[in-house]
Protein backbone atom coordinates (compact mmCIF):
# COMPACT_ATOMS: atom_id res chain seq x y z
CA UNK A 1 0.00 0.00 0.00
CA UNK A 2 1.59 3.46 -1.30
CA UNK A 3 1.51 6.51 1.18
CA UNK A 4 -0.44 9.13 0.32
CA UNK A 5 1.21 11.16 -2.81
CA UNK A 6 -0.23 14.73 -1.06
CA UNK A 7 1.13 16.15 1.82
CA UNK A 8 -0.07 17.41 5.33
CA UNK A 9 -0.68 20.86 3.79
CA UNK A 10 -3.04 19.35 1.01
CA UNK A 11 -5.16 18.22 4.06
CA UNK A 12 -6.55 21.75 5.54
CA UNK A 13 -10.13 21.15 5.84
CA UNK A 14 -12.33 18.14 6.12
CA UNK A 15 -15.71 17.81 4.59
CA UNK A 16 -15.52 21.02 2.80
CA UNK A 17 -14.44 22.26 6.10
CA UNK A 18 -11.34 24.18 7.16
CA UNK A 19 -9.71 22.35 10.66
CA UNK A 20 -9.55 24.67 13.40
CA UNK A 21 -6.61 26.51 14.73
CA UNK A 22 -4.62 25.02 18.05
CA UNK A 23 -4.07 27.49 21.04
CA UNK A 24 -0.50 27.05 22.29
CA UNK A 25 -2.35 24.93 25.33
CA UNK A 26 -3.62 22.61 22.96
CA UNK A 27 -0.21 22.04 20.93
CA UNK A 28 1.47 21.39 24.30
CA UNK A 29 -1.02 18.51 24.80
CA UNK A 30 -0.30 17.43 21.14
CA UNK A 31 3.26 17.26 21.67
CA UNK A 32 3.15 14.87 25.02
CA UNK A 33 0.88 12.81 23.07
CA UNK A 34 3.42 12.27 20.10
CA UNK A 35 6.22 11.40 22.85
CA UNK A 36 3.80 8.94 24.41
CA UNK A 37 2.71 7.14 21.35
CA UNK A 38 6.42 7.69 19.60
CA UNK A 39 4.84 9.01 16.69
CA UNK A 40 5.75 12.41 15.28
CA UNK A 41 2.68 14.01 13.33
CA UNK A 42 3.63 17.05 10.68
CA UNK A 43 0.37 18.29 10.96
CA UNK A 44 -0.88 18.87 14.39
CA UNK A 45 -4.50 19.54 12.57
CA UNK A 46 -5.01 16.26 11.59
CA UNK A 47 -3.32 14.79 14.66
CA UNK A 48 -5.67 16.92 16.45
CA UNK A 49 -8.98 16.00 14.25
CA UNK A 50 -8.62 12.31 15.37
CA UNK A 51 -9.78 13.28 19.17
CA UNK A 52 -12.57 15.09 18.14
CA UNK A 53 -15.61 13.51 18.94
CA UNK A 54 -18.98 14.01 17.18
CA UNK A 55 -20.96 15.72 20.30
CA UNK A 56 -18.42 18.23 20.28
CA UNK A 57 -19.72 18.93 16.76
CA UNK A 58 -23.27 18.70 17.57
CA UNK A 59 -23.10 21.03 20.50
CA UNK A 60 -20.81 23.62 19.11
CA UNK A 61 -19.86 25.50 15.89
CA UNK A 62 -17.17 23.36 14.72
CA UNK A 63 -18.66 20.90 12.49
CA UNK A 64 -16.22 18.57 11.93
CA UNK A 65 -15.38 15.05 13.57
CA UNK A 66 -13.00 12.17 13.37
CA UNK A 67 -16.21 9.61 12.04
CA UNK A 68 -14.12 9.94 8.54
CA UNK A 69 -10.41 9.25 9.95
CA UNK A 70 -12.10 6.33 11.91
CA UNK A 71 -13.26 5.06 9.01
CA UNK A 72 -9.99 5.46 6.86
CA UNK A 73 -8.21 4.27 10.28
CA UNK A 74 -10.32 1.10 10.54
CA UNK A 75 -9.29 -0.17 6.92
CA UNK A 76 -5.61 1.01 7.53
CA UNK A 77 -5.74 -1.13 10.89
CA UNK A 78 -6.62 -4.18 9.13
CA UNK A 79 -4.34 -4.01 6.69
CA UNK A 80 -1.26 -3.66 8.58
CA UNK A 81 -2.66 -5.99 11.42
CA UNK A 82 -2.74 -8.57 8.09
CA UNK A 83 0.37 -7.91 7.04
CA UNK A 84 2.14 -9.02 10.62
CA UNK A 85 0.12 -12.00 10.96
CA UNK A 86 0.97 -13.36 7.08
CA UNK A 87 4.39 -12.17 7.50
CA UNK A 88 4.93 -13.76 10.97
CA UNK A 89 2.88 -17.00 11.41
CA UNK A 90 3.58 -18.33 7.97
CA UNK A 91 2.20 -22.04 9.25
CA UNK A 92 -1.44 -20.94 10.22
CA UNK A 93 -4.03 -21.09 7.61
CA UNK A 94 -6.78 -18.73 6.79
CA UNK A 95 -8.78 -19.18 9.38
CA UNK A 96 -6.80 -19.24 12.28
CA UNK A 97 -5.16 -15.66 10.87
CA UNK A 98 -8.78 -14.49 10.80
CA UNK A 99 -9.76 -15.58 13.95
CA UNK A 100 -6.35 -14.05 15.64
CA UNK A 101 -7.16 -10.76 13.82
CA UNK A 102 -10.61 -10.74 14.94
CA UNK A 103 -9.30 -10.83 18.43
CA UNK A 104 -6.74 -8.26 18.57
CA UNK A 105 -8.64 -5.74 16.76
CA UNK A 106 -11.54 -5.70 18.91
CA UNK A 107 -13.24 -3.24 21.10
CA UNK A 108 -11.94 -4.38 24.31
CA UNK A 109 -8.51 -4.49 22.84
CA UNK A 110 -8.16 -0.97 20.95
CA UNK A 111 -9.59 1.04 24.05
CA UNK A 112 -7.08 -0.97 26.26
CA UNK A 113 -4.46 0.22 23.98
CA UNK A 114 -6.26 4.01 24.09
CA UNK A 115 -5.81 4.01 27.62
CA UNK A 116 -2.28 3.20 28.25
CA UNK A 117 -1.79 6.05 25.21
CA UNK A 118 -4.12 8.17 27.69
CA UNK A 119 -6.07 8.84 24.55
CA UNK A 120 -9.03 9.26 27.17
CA UNK A 121 -7.13 12.57 28.11
CA UNK A 122 -7.21 13.69 24.76
CA UNK A 123 -10.56 13.03 23.44
CA UNK A 124 -12.58 16.78 22.64
CA UNK A 125 -15.99 16.26 23.62
CA UNK A 126 -19.38 17.64 23.79
CA UNK A 127 -20.31 18.89 27.56
CA UNK A 128 -23.29 16.05 27.12
CA UNK A 129 -20.99 13.02 26.84
CA UNK A 130 -18.48 14.60 29.05
CA UNK A 131 -21.01 14.33 31.28
CA UNK A 132 -22.41 10.81 30.70
CA UNK A 133 -18.24 9.48 31.42
CA UNK A 134 -17.48 9.75 27.42
CA UNK A 135 -13.97 9.41 28.35
CA UNK A 136 -14.04 5.58 29.83
CA UNK A 137 -16.55 4.23 27.06
CA UNK A 138 -14.89 1.69 25.41
CA UNK A 139 -16.59 2.39 21.82
CA UNK A 140 -15.70 5.76 22.05
CA UNK A 141 -11.74 5.14 22.89
CA UNK A 142 -11.94 2.46 20.08
CA UNK A 143 -13.07 4.59 17.84
CA UNK A 144 -10.59 7.58 18.51
CA UNK A 145 -7.90 4.44 18.39
CA UNK A 146 -8.65 3.83 14.76
CA UNK A 147 -8.84 7.83 13.67
CA UNK A 148 -5.58 8.07 14.77
CA UNK A 149 -3.98 5.61 12.78
CA UNK A 150 -6.13 7.23 9.89
CA UNK A 151 -4.98 10.81 10.21
CA UNK A 152 -0.91 8.90 10.79
CA UNK A 153 -1.52 7.09 7.51
CA UNK A 154 -2.64 10.83 5.78
CA UNK A 155 0.17 12.29 7.91
CA UNK A 156 3.24 10.02 7.20
CA UNK A 157 1.49 7.23 4.72
CA UNK A 158 1.45 3.40 5.06
CA UNK A 159 5.41 2.67 6.70
CA UNK A 160 4.74 4.64 9.36
CA UNK A 161 1.24 3.47 10.33
CA UNK A 162 2.28 -0.33 10.29
CA UNK A 163 5.42 0.64 12.47
CA UNK A 164 2.70 2.46 14.99
CA UNK A 165 0.48 -1.10 14.56
CA UNK A 166 3.10 -3.09 14.82
CA UNK A 167 4.31 -1.28 18.16
CA UNK A 168 0.86 -1.55 19.89
CA UNK A 169 -1.01 -4.62 18.31
CA UNK A 170 2.26 -6.57 18.06
CA UNK A 171 2.37 -7.46 21.78
CA UNK A 172 -1.64 -8.49 21.45
CA UNK A 173 -1.09 -10.57 18.70
CA UNK A 174 1.77 -12.36 20.70
CA UNK A 175 -0.42 -12.47 23.80
CA UNK A 176 -3.22 -14.02 22.00
CA UNK A 177 -1.61 -16.57 19.79
CA UNK A 178 -0.74 -18.04 23.39
CA UNK A 179 -3.64 -17.73 24.97
CA UNK A 180 -5.28 -19.60 22.05
CA UNK A 181 -7.14 -16.73 20.44
CA UNK A 182 -9.32 -16.02 23.11
CA UNK A 183 -9.40 -13.05 24.72
CA UNK A 184 -8.09 -13.23 28.55
CA UNK A 185 -11.49 -12.22 30.50
CA UNK A 186 -9.20 -12.10 33.52
CA UNK A 187 -7.38 -9.29 32.85
CA UNK A 188 -10.21 -7.70 31.18
CA UNK A 189 -12.06 -8.04 34.40
CA UNK A 190 -9.77 -6.66 36.40
CA UNK A 191 -9.38 -3.51 34.68
CA UNK A 192 -13.09 -3.03 34.49
CA UNK A 193 -13.54 -3.90 38.38
CA UNK A 194 -10.56 -1.58 39.02
CA UNK A 195 -12.13 1.09 37.20
CA UNK A 196 -16.11 1.14 38.02
CA UNK A 197 -15.53 -0.36 41.55
CA UNK A 198 -11.87 0.58 42.40
CA UNK A 199 -11.39 -3.41 43.55
CA UNK A 200 -10.03 -6.76 42.48
CA UNK A 201 -12.38 -9.56 41.61
CA UNK A 202 -11.79 -12.39 43.89
CA UNK A 203 -12.15 -16.18 42.72
CA UNK A 204 -12.60 -19.12 44.96
CA UNK A 205 -13.03 -22.96 43.90
CA UNK A 206 -16.02 -23.83 44.77
CA UNK A 207 -15.86 -28.15 43.53
CA UNK A 208 -13.83 -30.15 41.85
CA UNK A 209 -14.64 -33.91 39.99
CA UNK A 210 -13.56 -36.68 38.65
CA UNK A 211 -10.29 -38.60 38.33
CA UNK A 212 -6.76 -36.69 37.44
CA UNK A 213 -7.18 -37.30 33.95
CA UNK A 214 -10.21 -36.35 33.54
CA UNK A 215 -10.73 -33.69 36.29
CA UNK A 216 -13.10 -30.55 36.09
CA UNK A 217 -13.25 -27.50 38.29
CA UNK A 218 -15.98 -25.22 39.23
CA UNK A 219 -14.87 -21.42 39.98
CA UNK A 220 -16.79 -18.28 41.21
CA UNK A 221 -15.64 -15.13 41.11
CA UNK A 222 -16.74 -12.09 43.25
CA UNK A 223 -17.23 -8.77 41.73
CA UNK A 224 -18.61 -5.42 44.15
CA UNK A 225 -19.99 -8.26 46.34
CA UNK A 226 -21.63 -10.07 43.53
CA UNK A 227 -20.71 -13.46 42.84
CA UNK A 228 -20.92 -14.59 39.00
CA UNK A 229 -20.53 -18.01 38.20
CA UNK A 230 -19.22 -21.21 38.36
CA UNK A 231 -17.03 -21.22 35.55
CA UNK A 232 -15.96 -24.65 34.51
CA UNK A 233 -12.98 -25.76 33.44
CA UNK A 234 -10.32 -29.00 32.82
CA UNK A 235 -8.07 -26.84 34.65
CA UNK A 236 -8.35 -23.65 37.05
CA UNK A 237 -7.10 -21.34 34.61
CA UNK A 238 -9.52 -22.03 32.19
CA UNK A 239 -12.15 -22.57 34.87
CA UNK A 240 -11.45 -18.86 36.00
CA UNK A 241 -11.61 -17.53 32.45
CA UNK A 242 -15.10 -18.73 31.84
CA UNK A 243 -16.22 -17.26 35.54
CA UNK A 244 -14.38 -13.78 34.61
CA UNK A 245 -16.23 -13.98 31.27
CA UNK A 246 -19.11 -13.87 32.80
CA UNK A 247 -18.52 -11.63 35.41
CA UNK A 248 -16.85 -9.29 32.73
CA UNK A 249 -20.12 -9.42 30.21
CA UNK A 250 -22.43 -8.69 33.08
CA UNK A 251 -20.55 -5.50 34.15
CA UNK A 252 -18.93 -4.00 30.98
CA UNK A 253 -22.77 -2.83 30.45
CA UNK A 254 -22.36 0.07 33.06
CA UNK A 255 -19.22 1.53 31.15
CA UNK A 256 -21.40 2.03 27.94
CA UNK A 257 -23.84 3.79 30.10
Amino acid sequence: MAAPKKSPADYPDEGGRKLPAIDPERKKQLAAFQKTAHVRFRSLELLNLSFMHRSLSNETDCKINNERLEFLGDAILGAATATLLYENFRSKNEGELAKIKSVVVSEDILAGIARVLQIDTMLLLGHGEELSGGRTKKALLADAMEALIGALYLDSGYKDALVFVKRFIGPEIDRVVEENYHQDYKSLLQELSQRLFRSYPVYRLTKRSGPEHERFFWIEVTVNGKVYGPGMGRNKKSAEQEAAKLAYDSNSKFEEM
